[in-house]
């Protein structure tokens, strides 16, 4: 009786310890070792993976006194909307719509267009009315007004505004609807200069589409602007190889807010700008020019352009502070000894700015200095360089690297120069337009590549943070995608703006390293030395038990038999 007793306490401490690991246990140990995922609206993200975007704009035609008879006149005013559709690929449509309103200009829209000089009209046609952001007004005069020189048909002045004349003949004898027809081709001419056109978005979503360029000049100008940003660092850079020779003097702070400010005002909606300046002596340029008998001077040709930049960056140094771009200016100085120094393209003609620019990094400016000084000065010789000459190629370059077009208007067009802000209205909203598909195809890339990889990681932990980033970006894209569509264009790019912001810092958290996370063999490799000792006498213990209960039921059925 003691032993029967003995194995009965045996076997309930076995059954116990077994009810606690298994009630007990591994709950515990499943809720404590669980990997946690927070919610994510995947269903959201995986709509974003077939991007539709609809671009909207409002456009004013107005007409001048002279352009329309009295019967056209009555029709008016009048709207229509222009609609095109480019499929780019199977996942990616683009819908674009303009809203074309016409009507007759009023009494003092009148007086502005019998200024003298179309700037003038231009001018005053901006203080009677500012038009939004994003739209565009058509002003079509009479071919008798001579407001337009005679070999120009469209006027693009430097805010929103656009002159464009037409002959008699395409008024004559014809109904609204048939002098609109004939127009159509010419405002639609005007917008592709004023407004975005499909060239431009189509580069603009190149994160997300992989597409050929539709020619060299194109791929040439999507591969020379910076990608965009939150914020860009501007660094000008003076570079005096030989300080003994000369000591220069530059008016950098007093350039930067007369020449370089304005402009980066003018662009405050895209990104944040910050600008410091440095003066690097004993610099070189890490190229030898090649000097030339019959000129008397030094030659940079332009096969040698490429192997100047990194000698010189690795003097420049870098804000380690800032992930930023750096967008770099560099003026050089060359010493008396290669003076003068001319840049020469591959025509073997001399560049007339005497600078060059390198495609997502910045620009080279080489300043002579040789002329300011005769043959008996003593050296080092005081400079005093002229910051107006050189701030206008910069101005010209950092133009160019934004994503400013540099390609030649249409014929017959007459744009008008950007003045002292070195920026026209309408060059502002192109670039809005292309920075705000940029940054939702660039933001629904990341959404969706982060979303894949937390579908494949299984075991990859989904913090409340990350979670609250994705869904504030893929409200943000939705959001974007509508005032698009709505034709506001300065609530779309804040919003594309927020969107790359939360889905790249989601992107990027340290707490999605894939270190931090281990394959299934390993976590085998961990438990089972940990389990197993104690799992080993509760399954033996178990095993003997149901052993001997069989026993005793063959037993018990024997004495029934």
């Amino acid at each position: 009786i003691p032993a029967l007793q003995t194995r009965r306490r045996g076997q309930l401490a076995a059954l116990s310890i077994a009810a606690v690991v298994i009630v007990v246990g591994v709950p515990l140990w499943w809720r404590t070792t669980e990997t946690y995922r927070a919610w994510l609206p995947f269903s959201q993200i995986k709509d974003l993976s077939k991007l539709q975007l609809h671009l909207s704009a409002d456009v004013e035609v107005v007409f001048a006194r002279g352009t329309l008879t009295p019967e056209q006149q009555k029709k008016l005013p009048l709207t229509q909307t222009q609609d095109e559709e480019h499929a780019v690929d199977e996942n990616t449509v683009l819908r674009y719509t303009h809203e074309i309103k016409y009507r007759t200009a009023t009494i003092m829209e009148e007086e502005a267009l019998g200024k003298p000089t179309a700037a003038e009209a231009d001018l005053s046609l901006h203080m009677l009315s500012e038009s939004p952001c994003g739209s565009s007004v058509v002003y079509v005069i009479p071919e008798v007004s001579s407001l337009l020189p005679e070999n120009v048909k469209v006027y693009i002045g430097q805010r929103r505004t656009a002159i464009l004349r037409i002959n008699a003949e395409m008024r004559a004898g014809k109904t609204v609807e048939q002098l609109l027809a004939v127009l159509k081709p010419q405002i639609k001419q005007v917008l592709q200069v004023m407004s975005f056109s499909h060239t431009d978005i189509t580069a603009a979503l190149s994160d997300r589409v992989r597409f050929n360029p539709g020619s060299k000049e194109s791929m040439t100008h999507s591969m020379r602007a910076f990608t965009s940003s939150p914020g860009y660092e501007i660094t000008f850079s003076l570079l005096n190889p030989d300080p003994r020779s000369h000591r220069l003097h530059w008016d950098i702070e007093g350039a930067v807010q007369t020449y370089i400010q304005p402009f980066l005002t003018k662009l405050s909606p895209l990104a944040n700008f910050s600008i410091d300046s440095q003066m690097l002596h004993y610099a070189m340029l890490g190229v030898n020019p090649r000097y030339n008998n019959d000129r008397g001077a030094f030659i940079l040709h332009a096969d040698s352009l490429a192997h100047v930049i990194n000698p010189v960056e690795a003097r420049l140094g870098s804000n380690a502070a800032s992930s930023n771009p750096v967008l770099n200016f560099l003026l050089y100085v060359p010493d008396a000894q290669h003076s003068p120094l001319y840049i020469q393209d591959h025509k073997k003609m001399d560049v007339p700015s005497n600078a060059f620019h390198s495609p997502r990094w910045g620009g080279i400016m080489v300043y002579n200095v040789k002329n300011l000084y005769g043959p008996e000065a003593e050296f080092p010789v005081n400079i005093n360089i002229n910051m107006a000459e050189v701030m206008g190629v910069f101005l010209t370059q950092l133009r160019l690297l934004v994503g400013m077009e540099s390609s030649p208007p249409p014929p017959g067009f007459l744009v008008a120069p950007c003045g002292s802000v070195g920026l026209a209205d309408w060059e502002l909203d192109r670039l809005m337009w292309s920075r705000s598909v940029e940054n939702i195809a660039t933001a629904t890339t990341t959404i969706t590549s982060l979303a894949q990889l937390l579908d494949q990681i299984g075991n990859i932990v989904i913090n409340d943070n990350i979670a609250q980033q994705v869904s504030s970006a893929v409200t943000s894209v939705q959001l974007a995608v509508a005032e698009l569509e709505a034709g506001n264009l300065g609530f779309a790019l804040q919003y594309s703006k927020e969107t790359i912001l939360a889905s790249e810092k989601a992107f990027f958290d340290p707490s999605l390293l894939h270190l931090l996370y281990f394959p299934d063999d390993q976590k085998f490799a961990i438990y089972i030395p940990l389990f197993l000792p104690m799992c080993v006498p509760i399954l033996l213990s178990l095993l003997k038990m149901a052993s001997e209960a069989r026993r005793r039921y063959r037993e018990k059925q024997a004495k029934k038999d």
